[in-house]
């Protein structure tokens, strides 16, 4: 594993519990980082920061709850330290569905937690980064929001928001050394293929030239880089990690 330097950083990494999120917090704890996890799922993240050991925390939070994530924030800032890293990385699948079949509610429900839940954590973590004049933010996206994929319509729409965020946020705080970058990874082994049909999930591996799903190891070397110092001039970019499927 290639060293990077995150000694005296305090990140914040969304959805952490498990998949990507807890892959990310861990590279970022072997760097040297101390990490708090925020997910709303009680069980996972006592068990991930029991993993992770000492330099990691958890706080319960929903990610489309902005009170919560105000509270959990200033905790954070009280009893670890300033906040200098964000990884957004939580997130759901949502309904297989085709648009004409897709329930409005569950529209609503998905677009509300990747794409608003992500406006929501930066609304919340940034002001005190502009105040110190750093950070480093890095949003999870998705190739499907590059190419979209069918009967995964608000999925798809939510992660090309989230790029669009990415790309206006990262001009916005550039002066203030605070780099805003977006990865776009193809499927990993994760959870969250157990919301999604078979014949969907091979949809997904034969369009990836590499022949096989993102190792959740291979995101975090990549996020790594990109929340140091090393990373001083490049904001409001998109980093692909989709095995040559989505070469933009």
């Amino acid at each position: 594993m290639n060293q990077i330097d995150l000694a005296g950083q305090v990140a914040v990494v969304t959805g952490g519990a498990q998949g990507i999120g807890f892959a990310i917090a861990r590279r970022l704890l072997a760097s040297g980082a101390k990490v708090s996890l925020w997910d709303m799922n009680r069980e996972a993240l006592t068990a991930a920061t029991a993993a992770l050991g000492t330099d990691a925390s958890g706080k319960v939070v929903d990610i489309t709850d902005l009170a919560g994530l105000e509270r959990v924030h200033g905790e954070v800032e009280a009893e670890t330290g300033p906040v200098s890293i964000l990884v957004n990385s939580a997130g759901v699948a949502g309904s297989n569905a085709t648009l004409e079949d897709y329930d409005p509610d569950e529209w609503r429900r998905v677009v509300e937690i990747n794409l608003n839940g992500t406006f929501y954590v930066n609304k919340v973590v940034i002001p005190s980064m502009k105040a110190r004049n750093y950070g480093r933010i890095v949003n999870i996206s998705s190739v499907a929001g590059k190419e979209g994929n069918p009967n995964l319509s608000a999925y798809s729409a939510a992660k090309a928001g989230v790029i669009g965020l990415t790309k206006s946020l990262g001009k916005e705080l550039a002066k203030h050394d605070i780099a805003v970058n977006a990865i776009t990874p193809a499927t990993a082994k994760t959870k969250i293929l157990d919301t999604l049909t078979e014949e969907f999930i091979n949809y997904m591996l034969v369009r990836i030239p590499r022949g096989r799903f993102l190792e959740v190891e291979e995101a975090a070397a990549m996020v790594a880089w990109l929340v140091s110092k090393d990373n001083s001039f490049t904001t409001a970019s998109v980093f692909d990690l989709s095995g040559g499927r989505t070469t933009y």
